[in-house]
């Protein structure tokens, strides 16, 4: 495998910081070229002495001079805004951008890269769910490859690799949550401290509260729509709580591939960086040890959020963009203890019926349709009782 140079977008966070020891792992294929962060300076700084990239970039621009000084004795360059992060993916410098960054905040640098024809290896799935046709038309128009991080993603991703047949359907595994077995009645109790020990996976706050919705799971039904150009009716939802099947493909002719593997983000993230080519990993999965695989469908009386996701799929044009700007706002809401569990679908539900449709947007109409979807979600956790 060539030598790539990467821009790791969101590099302190849980896929960037696994995306890194990956690059320690395999330094003689991987460099670090970018490093960005929203917040989180201190982190960004010592990944910076670590990795020596020739850039990095904070999102938020108060932290600038912290980051600055910090690595004053060094010939790093340190950026700042939201705008940088979008200008750094362009370098000739950068052959692989992994966004890793949360939310929409992925959409514009990704677009951007896709524009440079970077590699893309796409861990932040808001960028299709909010302007998949955009994103995948420019994708195809600049032959710029669109590699997937999600697990269950990068599972149909493989399971597909070879294969010439036609998809009958695919098949998203989702764990169910820390949820799966509470009440509609309890539901309404739960506080962001429960909904954030997720059973399986260690993500950050946004994804895991998003997992106990199952609003993760319909952003990866409207991601993999755009992913793999396939029909909403394509697209099938069941609960496996082990989430050792991260996903499958079932054929024309009734034959099922499945992915499986450990719960370990670290596969699918270096699989995206090392495709076609596959390299070793401690971590692997053995039979035997009392797992078992059982499936459930999914309760969308519970669990309304995936309801939503699909009936936006549905709807198209910017009704996802409306989901996911709603969501994101709901979710810090609940994260602040600002409204309950069961308030984030409410949210979500109201801003669809209040946000004007759009058929085919811009990319400026996205823009401004997540701008007034935010406004909207606000004053939203403002008046709920």
């Amino acid at each position: 495998m060539e030598r790539q140079r990467l821009a790791v977008l969101g590099s302190t966070g849980s896929i960037g910081r696994q995306t890194l020891e990956i690059v320690s792992r395999y330094g003689d294929m991987l460099e670090v070229n970018t490093l960005t962060a929203n917040n989180n300076w201190e982190m960004l700084a010592a990944q910076a002495r670590e990795y020596n990239p020739d850039s990095v970039v904070i999102a938020n621009k108060e932290h600038y001079s912290k980051l600055k000084e910090a690595l004053r004795d060094t010939y790093i360059k340190v950026y700042a805004g939201a705008d940088a992060i979008e200008q750094v993916v362009a370098s000739s410098e950068v052959d692989t951008v992994v966004t890793a960054l949360v939310g929409y905040s992925g959409l514009f640098p990704t677009v951007n890269a896709i524009k440079h024809r970077k590699k893309i290896a796409l861990a932040n799935k808001e960028t299709l769910v909010v302007a998949g046709e955009t994103v995948i038309a420019l994708s195809e128009q600049y032959s710029a490859p669109i590699i997937p991080v999600d697990s269950e993603h990068s599972a149909i991703f493989q399971c597909l690799v070879g294969e010439r047949s036609e998809i009958d359907k695919i098949i998203l595994t989702a764990s169910g949550g820390p949820f799966l077995h509470t009440s509609a009645e309890d539901l309404y109790k739960v506080t962001s401290g429960e909904a954030l020990r997720h059973p399986n996976w260690v993500m950050g706050n946004k994804v895991t509260i998003d997992s106990a919705t199952l609003m993760n799971k319909g952003f990866e039904v409207i991601e993999a729509k755009w992913l793999f150009g396939l029909k909403p009716s394509q697209i099938e939802v069941v609960i496996h709580p082990s989430s050792v099947i991260h996903s499958m493909v079932q054929f024309v002719d009734g034959a099922i591939k499945a992915q499986l593997g450990v719960p370990d983000m670290k596969l699918p993230i270096q699989y995206a960086l090392t495709f076609p080519e596959r390299y070793p990993m401690q971590n692997k999965y053995r039979f035997g040890n009392g797992t078992t695989f059982e499936f459930y469908e999914p309760d969308v009386s519970r669990f309304p959020c995936l309801a939503l996701a699909y009936a936006a799929m549905e709807k198209g044009g910017n009704a996802p963009c409306v989901v996911n700007a709603a969501n994101e706002v709901a979710v810090a809401a609940f994260l602040q203890n600002l409204i309950g569990f069961m308030d984030i679908p409410r949210i979500i539900e109201g801003c669809l019926k209040e946000i004007d449709f759009i058929s085919s947007p811009s990319l400026e109409d996205y823009r401004n349709c997540d701008d007034e979807t935010r406004k909207c979600a606000s004053k939203m956790v403002n008046i709920l009782p």
